[in-house]
């Protein structure tokens, strides 16, 4: 009897979970059907203004050239490219100097001291800014790479739609097994709250930016208070996005992955750290409504499959038993159908990576888990080889 309750009650919550994952893949297919994408809009005539790409570096010396080499073959006639070395350790300083040597389109900043208060990337975005000439702004990262005509097209699509600023999603690369496996679960959510659907409807209220490609004009960037309007989020191309969008000036998100490379993480130490970084804030925000976002994922991404196991050995003698078999087969089927459409559709993985997705799972969550418990204890991020302090500021790019 004890045992019949139990499995009702874990039945009615993984109906719970299957619809909740009906939603989410639902959203996930209209997010697919309804993105525009940065090179398909209708074009009019319009000059080249000029364009200040702002890149900022930190310790990039794995990735930085092979950035600026994409940079600089760029098809746009009226340009520039700022280069930020941000207090980096290795040798992004020199890589910098001797590209600016030999391309007179690149122009090398030493970032000043960060001043308490600042985000290091946010403190580079000012310093790079401060140097600026052009009217459009377009910032990116040092860890991406973009095709030769992607500024031509962002440039175009801009002003051809009268928009104010415009975030392209891109390829986001996978160089180790972990995040491969771990990303596809993450990102299912990307498209109910942060979708470009929402982004694009001028009733919603939801802005967002691509840190490693967005476009804005000069006059836009300074009315909504630059990066240091911004200055201690951790997540501040989000909470750009937001200002943004919550001040009335017109934004586009549009699917850019196949123009546009850029990485997450690179390792599961750095996916690690990104993990904890979404879960700290939300605990300052509030305690109680993370830990119940902490349960929700947990729920929603892992439990379905130990409670498959535990079905299967408990067998089939009662209808409490299938019940809980056919509901957590169910829930789990939907997990994975949702995996394997975020490899294929968005990520461009393996599909054999989606099959990892219990793993993967279990990754987010624990790393989810991490971000509680550090939060409890003492409120601090390390990112970029820095420690923040979360507790003096909300963080306003990811409000509940």
């Amino acid at each position: 009897m004890i045992v019949d309750i139990f499995n009702y009650s874990l039945t009615a919550i993984l109906i719970g979970i299957c619809g909740a994952w009906i939603f989410l893949i639902k959203s996930m297919i209209t997010s697919f059907r309804l993105t525009p994408y940065l090179d398909k809009f209708e074009k009019t005539k319009h000059q080249s203004p000029k364009v200040s790409i702002i890149l900022p570096a930190r310790n990039e010396e794995e990735f930085l050239s092979q950035c600026l080499d994409t940079l600089i073959e760029q098809d746009y006639p009226n340009y520039e490219i700022i280069v930020i070395d941000d207090s980096s350790t290795d040798s992004t300083g020199k890589i910098i100097s001797d590209y600016s040597k030999k391309n007179s389109k690149i122009i090398p900043v030493s970032a000043r001291p960060k001043p308490d208060g600042w985000m290091g990337k946010n403190w580079a975005c000012i310093e790079g800014y401060q140097k600026a000439t052009g009217k459009l702004l377009l910032f990116t990262d040092a860890d991406t790479k973009h095709s030769k005509n992607v500024i031509s097209l962002a440039v175009s699509h801009l002003i051809s739609l009268n928009l104010d600023a415009l975030t392209a999603i891109p390829k986001m690369v996978s160089l180790d097994f972990w995040t491969k496996i771990t990303l596809p679960m993450i990102s299912t959510f990307l498209h109910t709250r942060f979708s470009a659907v929402r982004v694009n409807d001028p009733s919603k209220k939801t802005g967002y930016f691509f840190g490693s490609f967005f476009i804005i004009k000069q006059k836009t960037y300074e009315e909504v208070g630059t990066h240091e309007g911004v200055k201690q989020e951790i997540i501040e191309d989000g909470a750009l996005g937001k200002k943004v969008k919550d001040l009335g000036y017109k934004l586009r998100m549009v699917r850019g992955d196949h123009l546009i490379d850029a990485m997450w993480a690179r390792d599961k130490s750095t996916l690690w750290n990104a993990l904890k970084r979404l879960m700290i804030p939300l605990y300052l925000q509030s305690h109680g409504i993370a830990v119940g976002i902490f349960f929700a994922v947990l729920f929603l991404l892992f439990i379905p499959f130990p409670i498959l196991v535990y079905s299967s050995i408990l067998g089939f003698e009662t209808l409490s038993n299938s019940m809980v078999f056919s509901s957590s087969l169910t829930a789990s089927i939907l997990i994975y159908s949702g995996a394997v459409i975020e490899v294929k559709r968005g990520l461009h993985l393996k599909l054999i990576h989606a099959l990892f997705g219990p793993i993967g799972s279990l990754v987010v969550v624990l790393g989810f888990l991490s971000g509680l418990l550090q939060a409890k204890k003492d409120s601090s991020i390390s990112w970029r080889g820095r420690k923040y302090s979360m507790r003096d500021h909300v963080q306003d790019s990811i409000r509940i």
